[in-house]
């Protein structure tokens, strides 16, 4: 039986600015990544975000990033190794925390935008990344780009971890992502982004924008919640996979 997991990025309001639609992703989605205050999100967003997901069962996740709220964590930096594992440690240990207090608890990790993208290139760095918030939870599962640098990472660690891949953004072919300023590199069509999903998942493989195989082991899809059509996006591709037979199910994570 082939079973997959949905997840979305999520909890990036700050104060009274909203940041996507992140009540009706919950209904849809079976994990949840969490912004920690540093890219995006504040504590209350927080604590509210993961109480709505708790009350649909949905799993936690802490979603940590550089701390660039105006550049939304999207732009890189060059950060010493140190201070990175701290801002990494801080943003974790919040979620943690959080999670605890509301009565649930945090299952995974997952690196948020150009911390993401630079470790998905350099294992050094994504290592750097994965054993300072597993020095805060040694049980967290590790979500990687499948195929990537990440997943190096994860393997030489031998922590949990699960393979993702996204809806919405187009490949390169060393399955990293393209870059957001190039034309194709977000998918907004919900019925594109189901189909692909149902490609991908049955064919255990990456499918670049220019027609590459990338075998690889998928256990959850990204479904980024701060674009315009990202609940209908979720919607589509959930249909999608239960339709071609696909378990729509939390991961349980990996060390193989």
């Amino acid at each position: 039986m082939t079973r997959v997991d949905l997840n979305a990025d999520m909890g990036e309001s700050f104060g009274p600015w909203t940041m996507g639609d992140d009540a009706a992703l919950l209904q849809t989605v079976t994990s949840a990544n969490i912004a920690c205050g540093a890219h995006a999100g504040d504590p209350s967003v927080m604590a509210r975000t993961m109480r709505i997901a708790i009350e649909n069962g949905v799993g936690l996740g802490a979603h940590p990033g550089f701390a660039d709220l105006q550049g939304f964590g999207r732009r890189r930096l060059n950060i010493p190794r140190a201070e990175l594992q701290d801002l990494i440690r801080f943003q974790v240990a919040a979620s943690v925390g959080v999670a605890r207090a509301l009565g649930g608890g945090v299952r995974h990790l997952k690196l948020h935008g150009a911390l993401a993208n630079m470790a998905s290139e350099d294992e050094a760095l994504a290592r750097d990344c994965y054993e300072a918030a597993l020095s805060v939870d040694p049980n967290l599962i590790v979500m990687v780009l499948c195929a990537t640098a990440q997943e190096q990472a994860v393997r030489a660690l031998g922590c949990a971890f699960a393979g993702e891949i996204f809806a919405d953004r187009a490949y390169n072919e060393d399955a990293t992502l393209v870059d957001r300023s190039l034309e194709g590199a977000v998918i907004h069509d919900p019925e594109l982004a189901g189909r692909r999903m149902v490609e991908m998942v049955q064919a255990g493989a990456i499918l670049t924008a220019t027609g590459k195989r990338i075998e690889t082991s998928i256990d959850t899809i990204c479904l980024h919640g701060d674009t315009p059509t990202a609940v209908q996006i979720a919607r589509s591709v959930r249909a999608a996979l239960e339709t071609a037979g696909v378990t729509v199910t939390q991961f349980d994570g990996r060390r193989v």
